[in-house]
């Protein structure tokens, strides 16, 4: 069955994600990368880079919420946070919800995600000009690598799929300058994809953070609609020690609003299937 002209589709490993577009809004070749702004019939508009998708108005915030605040509550007092990618500033404006965040540095190499998304996606970019937001466009492998050693609490990997040049953010040495760059106690979180349909990247993951020298390592898992198979996960690991308890009290009683998450999906996000189970074990 053919969809026709008014679909957009995502096909990957003899699956497909579609959506019914009703116009596309914009198209460009940046240096880096093909973007694309579409509206769609139900899901608001929907941006594409290199033909994959990345965010729809309708369900990134499942994504943008549980890629900060598991970390974010994890730690005990996350002042100084990175944001690697994350160019549409969705997770960024998560993160300065938290007041005890003195500053974020988002490092996202492509300034042209930015920009559309702040005409595009405006909701994901109220929170651009707070005075605790530093934006660079520049490559995240050299600025970590050059990060004051001990100078960040928690930093979050929000970047792309493991394809071409971003497949170095999920390397260990890149983890090693991750772990160089936090203090003791420090987090870092990245998107380790779909459980179902890339088991192997999300493994491999894991041992080249084990690699780089984390004590321990924790993934949680999260649906987004509009992702492959719209079972997602992200992969925290921690410096010199123990997870241990989250600070619930506060989740619970967090002074600010979220749309998915809470101090129960807090817990039960690190709750893992048995085919996650059996496959770390391993």
């Amino acid at each position: 069955m053919s969809l026709g002209e008014n679909w957009f589709s995502e096909a990957a490993l003899g699956y497909a994600m579609s959506l019914e577009i009703e116009e596309k809004l914009h198209e460009e070749q940046s240096p880096y990368q093909k973007i694309e702004i579409y509206k769609t019939r139900t899901f608001g508009n929907l941006m594409t880079l290199d033909g994959i998708t990345m965010l729809t108005t309708r369900d990134n915030f499942i994504y943008h919420e549980m890629m900060s605040h598991p970390a974010l509550f994890n730690h005990p007092n996350p002042k100084d946070v990175a944001v690697v990618g994350g160019g549409d500033c969705g997770t960024l404006k998560e993160v300065l919800k938290h007041d005890s965040v003195k500053q974020v540095t988002q490092i996202e190499l492509d300034e042209r995600v930015t920009r559309i998304s702040e005409k595009y996606f405006p909701e994901l970019c109220e929170s651009n000009n707070d005075p605790r937001a530093i934006l660079l466009f520049e490559d995240a492998i050299d600025w970590m690598k050059n990060a004051k050693a001990e100078s960040l609490d928690v930093i979050i990997l929000d970047t792309t799929d493991p394809v071409g040049q971003a497949k170095r953010l999920f390397a260990a040495p890149f983890y090693k300058d991750c772990l160089n760059a936090l203090r003791e106690g420090g987090i870092v979180v990245a998107q380790s994809e779909s459980p179902l349909m890339d088991m192997e990247i999300l493994l491999g993951l894991r041992d080249e953070m084990e690699k780089a020298g984390y004590i321990e390592i924790q993934t949680i898992q999260f649906p987004v609609a509009t992702y492959p198979s719209g079972w997602w996960t992200a992969t925290l690991a921690r410096k010199g020690q123990k997870f241990g308890d989250f600070r619930e009290q506060m989740a619970r009683h967090r002074p600010f609003e979220t749309k998915y998450y809470n101090a129960e999906i807090h817990k039960a996000s690190s709750v893992l299937p048995e085919i996650m189970l059996q496959a770390l074990v391993v």
